[in-house]
C-alpha cells in the first residue's frame, strides 16, 4: 500500500431526498495521479463529489470513504477541507461583498496556510497571470457578474492558491469555449504533481485532450462499471456510452 495521500471509496451508497443515487461506488485516487470520472447524465457523478465533500443534502447510507487514512464520513466539510480536499463546483456561487483577495486570504487562514502579505500578493499575481486573469479580479466580488469562463478560472485560481492534496473538479469544462478550456486545463496541468491527486468529473473528452488522465472511470447508475487508461475516454468520444455499458439499439429503444 502506497504511503501517498489516497482517496479510497468502498461500496459507497448515498441518497438525496430519500432517493438512492450512489449504489456502491468503489474508487481509488492516489496523490500524483489524474483520474477522470465520466458517465451519462444522471449517473451520480456530481452526487459523488458532493458526498465526498460532506454536503448535508447528500446522506450516506452505506459504505466507506477515507482520505490519507482518515475516515471522511465522520468529518464535517470544513474538517475535510483542512485535511486537504478541494472541490471545484460545476455552478460556483456568487458571494456579494467579498472580494477575491479577501476570500483567498480568509481561506488560507482557515486552513492554517496564511502567508505574509507581500508573499501572498506576489503568489496571487503569478497565478492570475498563468490563468490569463486581469488584475481587476483581485477587487471584484467572488463570482458576482462573472462569465462562465471567468467563474471556472476563478475556481482554478483558488486551487492554485490553496494547494490541496486532493482536487475534485466537478465539470470544470462545462460552458467553456476552446480558448478558455485550454487555459483552465493548462492551469490544472501546471498544478499536477506528486503531492496532488486529481479527480476530474466530466461528460466529454475535450478537456482530456489537454489533460491526459492516468485512469478513466465510467460511472453508471450509481456504480463504477469500468476503469481503464486514457484510451477509454477516446473510445467513449468515438462510440458514445452505449457500447461501453452494453446497451444495444434494441435495448435502448
Amino acid at each position: 500500500m502506497s504511503d501517498k495521500p489516497t482517496l479510497l471509496v468502498a461500496g459507497l451508497h448515498a441518497e438525496v431526498d430519500g432517493k438512492e443515487i450512489l449504489k456502491g461506488v468503489d474508487l481509488r485516487v492516489p496523490a500524483g495521479e489524474i483520474h477522470a470520472l465520466m458517465g451519462p447524465n444522471g449517473s451520480g457523478k456530481s452526487t459523488l463529489a458532493y458526498t465526498l465533500m460532506g454536503h448535508p443534502k447528500y446522506a450516506v447510507t452505506g459504505g466507506k470513504a477515507s482520505f490519507d487514512g482518515h475516515d471522511l464520513l465522520s468529518l464535517t466539510p470544513d474538517e475535510r477541507a483542512r485535511l486537504g480536499i478541494f472541490l471545484s463546483f460545476q455552478y460556483p456561487t456568487a458571494i456579494p461583498g467579498v472580494t477575491m483577495v479577501n476570500f483567498l486570504r480568509a481561506s488560507l487562514r482557515s486552513l492554517g496556510k496564511e502567508m505574509p502579505a507581500r508573499e501572498f500578493m506576489q503568489t496571487l499575481k503569478r497565478e492570475m497571470e498563468a490563468l490569463k486573469m486581469d488584475e481587476e479580479f483581485r477587487a471584484r466580488y467572488v463570482n458576482e457578474g462573472y462569465s462562465g469562463g471567468e467563474k471556472k478560472r476563478a475556481e482554478i485560481l483558488q486551487l492554485a492558491m490553496l494547494r490541496p492534496k486532493l482536487a475534485i473538479l466537478d465539470e470544470t469544462d462545462s460552458g467553456l469555449d476552446v480558448d478558455a478550456l485550454r487555459t483552465v486545463a493548462e492551469g490544472v496541468k501546471r498544478l499536477a504533481g506528486p503531492d496532488l491527486g486529481i479527480l476530474i468529473i466530466t461528460h466529454y473528452y475535450r478537456i482530456l485532450e489537454f489533460l491526459t488522465p492516468d485512469v478513466v472511470h465510467v460511472l453508471h447508475d450509481g456504480r463504477v462499471v469500468r476503469s481503464g487508461g486514457a484510451s477509454l475516454a477516446r473510445e467513449i468520444e468515438h462510440t458514445g456510452y452505449d457500447p461501453i455499458l452494453g446497451v444495444t439499439a434494441a435495448g435502448a429503444a
